[in-house]
């Protein structure tokens, strides 16, 4: 289980955003985790509800996951298409010819605060 190595990341990242603004607390951080990125969403919240209560600033912070779809792109058609039903085979020309532009996120996307 990576998850919890990469929830330390998260936590020094919040962490280091929060102190460059002089943020005294977070209420919530939404991450993109891309399809393919091999992440387990349940296991990291597991994981981040473990760790985060450790830290004074991130006791009681919800860690929310969004799923970004894994899209691939043929060189030979032009085509997009969805990585997870059709692998690496394009559907449309049939090419091999192809690499994966969106799916293998593992990203913040917002750290949030509580209004005062």
């Amino acid at each position: 289980m990576h998850e919890l190595g990469i929830v330390f990341y998260i936590i020094r990242d919040v962490k280091k955003a929060a102190q460059e603004n002089g943020v005294q607390k977070v209420s919530g951080v939404v991450m993109n985790i891309g399809e393919v990125s091999t992440i387990v969403p349940e296991y990291l919240t597991d994981c981040w509800r473990w760790a985060a209560d450790k830290e004074d600033l991130l006791r009681g912070c919800a860690l929310k996951c969004n799923i970004v779809p894994a899209v691939t792109y043929c060189e030979d058609c032009g085509a997009e298409y969805g990585t997870v039903q059709y692998g690496k085979v394009c559907p449309r020309c049939g090419s091999e010819n192809t690499y994966l532009i969106r799916g293998n996120e593992v990203e913040i996307k917002e750290i949030e605060v509580p209004n005062n």
